[in-house]
């Protein structure tokens, strides 16, 4: 997967949501319909084409149209498709590329809002022995998972195969199977893939307990 361009993290446009997530190595599909976000949306089209998509903070869901306080670190991606709609509005699909850090917030030039962000590589990990193992463990829980739930098993067999990288892998399986906000976003922050992989695997077993936990007789 190509790298983000650095020179575009200067001047990044955000796009605030609430309780939406967005890491590296996935797919985010988003429906464009205020009219900032059009001109957002015209605008990456016409430069760079990158974009970060970043957590209103938890108390402040509210807060729109205002300017409702955002989190520190966000998903900053491409936008790859793109179908305008006669009415102007967007349907936008965003590829995740890479963690940025939102250093500060541009004054504002146009209706939407720009940050200045740093780049957040994966740090090497303390624990490089544990990368293997704990990468295989995490594709043969999923398999298991794959075989009690209701439906979608094939696709998370395909999905713990997805990639290779151990970081990566956990990432992908996060934005997938993981739903709680908080636990989304405590992930994405964390820069160890060692320590990002072990919470997966953490939250995967737990999942899989709950599936095959036997019922409680009456």
């Amino acid at each position: 997967m190509a790298g983000i361009d650095l020179a575009a993290l200067d001047v990044l446009p955000v796009f605030p949501l609430p309780d939406i997530v967005f890491f590296p190595g996935t797919l985010l599909p988003l429906h464009i319909f205020e009219q900032r976000y059009r001109e957002m949306i015209a605008d990456v089209l016409a430069g760079e084409r990158t974009l970060a998509v970043v957590r209103i903070r938890p108390g402040h869901e509210h807060d729109q149209p205002a300017n409702p306080p955002i989190v520190d670190v966000a998903g900053a991606g491409v936008l790859i498709g793109s179908d305008r709609l006669p009415d102007g509005r967007y349907n936008v699909m965003l590829r995740g590329l890479a963690r940025v850090r939102v250093v500060s917030e541009h004054p504002r030039r146009r209706a939407y809002r720009e940050v200045l962000a740093h780049l957040l590589p994966d740090r090497r990990t303390a624990r490089p022995d544990t990368l293997g193992p704990s990468h295989t463990a995490l594709v043969a829980l999923l398999d298991q998972l794959a075989g009690v739930v209701p439906e979608g098993g094939d696709s998370l067999r395909r999905l713990a195969r997805a990639l290779p990288d151990p970081g990566a892998c956990a990432d992908v399986v996060a934005s997938a199977i993981v739903r709680d906000p908080d636990v989304r976003q405590t992930l994405l922050e964390l820069l160890d893939p060692a320590d990002r992989l072990d919470r997966v695997l953490a939250y995967i077993t737990a999942l899989h307990a709950r599936f095959t936990r036997p019922e409680t007789a009456n």
